[in-house]
């Protein structure tokens, strides 16, 4: 994975694969007005040990700082994301009702698309109304890994 962190908190975490990593780096450097350089500070440290905790079925819920910037609508969409709890799921249509926007699946679907922080802010908990997966910049693969890891973990604790 490639992880971004301001002196503020966690900018970017994409998985290093992804086709759109470039394209999320670049937003980083536009929003933050930084630039993205090679080393660490205390939030990646804090993030490393969090994705291994998350990945070795103690961790449950993400605590290192997060400096999330894009539209308020994004926001909005990122705040519900991570108010799914643990081991759960909702769909594009359900998070758009609670957002009061109706109809707006698709949109909510565009900013889940736009989440810069893989795993962190949980994008991967959003389905499609009938429980099928969709839309996931990781893959779906990857989707189905992370669903599966927190059922059998929320499941077995």
């Amino acid at each position: 994975m490639v992880a971004v962190a301001s002196d503020d908190g966690l900018c970017l975490l994409e998985f290093a694969g992804r086709l759109r990593l470039e394209t999320q780096t670049s937003r980083v450097r536009a929003r933050f007005g930084l630039p993205v350089v090679r080393g660490t500070n205390r939030h990646l440290e804090r993030l490393e040990k969090e994705l291994r905790a998350y990945f070795g079925g103690t961790l449950r819920g993400f605590r290192v700082p997060l400096a999330l910037k894009g539209s308020p609508f994004q926001l909005a969409v990122w705040r519900r994301l991570l108010e799914i709890p643990y081991g759960s799921v909702t769909s594009y249509d359900a998070l758009a009702r609670k957002l009061k926007r109706p109809g707006a699946q698709r949109a909510v679907g565009r900013a889940n698309g736009d989440n810069p922080l893989a795993i962190v802010v949980p994008c991967h908990r959003v389905v499609g109304s009938d429980g099928a997966l969709r839309g996931y910049g990781g893959g779906l693969w990857r989707k189905r890994r992370l669903l599966e890891l927190e059922s059998a973990l929320s499941s077995s604790g």
